[in-house]
């Protein structure tokens, strides 16, 4: 299973960190990371990091301001989220699917998804 936390509420200009945990998973060969979803708008990859050779993916939106990062012993996958904006505001999901990281990877059937989390950003 996949258990994610570290969402809130901030201001603008500020960061969050937030980290999904997997147990009971053998990641190798996934893609793992967060989509996003706002009230009445569409799912969005925000970005995953492929377990196999590191390589990562980000949302147009995000680029710039959001970091992926793996610790491998800990099994856990973190993203560091600055400079957030309004626009950020929604549930963050963590996924993990048997697959390389692409826009839609969260979408592969057969994967995990956590929880999610709630991220405001207000002004």
């Amino acid at each position: 299973q996949l258990v994610e936390s570290g969402g809130g509420l901030v201001q603008p200009g500020r960061s969050l960190r937030l980290s999904c945990a997997a147990s009971g998973i053998a990641l190798d060969d996934y893609a793992i990371g967060w989509f996003r979803q706002a009230p009445g708008k569409e799912r969005e990859g925000v970005s995953c990091i492929s377990t196999s050779d590191g390589s990562t993916y980000y949302g147009d939106s995000v680029k710039g301001r959001f970091t992926i990062s793996g610790d491998n012993p800990k099994n856990t996958v973190y993203l560091q989220m600055n400079s957030l904006k309004p626009e950020d505001t929604a549930v963050y999901y963590c996924a993990a699917t048997k697959t390389h990281c692409s826009s839609t990877w969260y979408m592969v059937p057969g994967g995990y998804w956590a929880q999610g989390t709630q991220v405001t950003v207000y002004p």
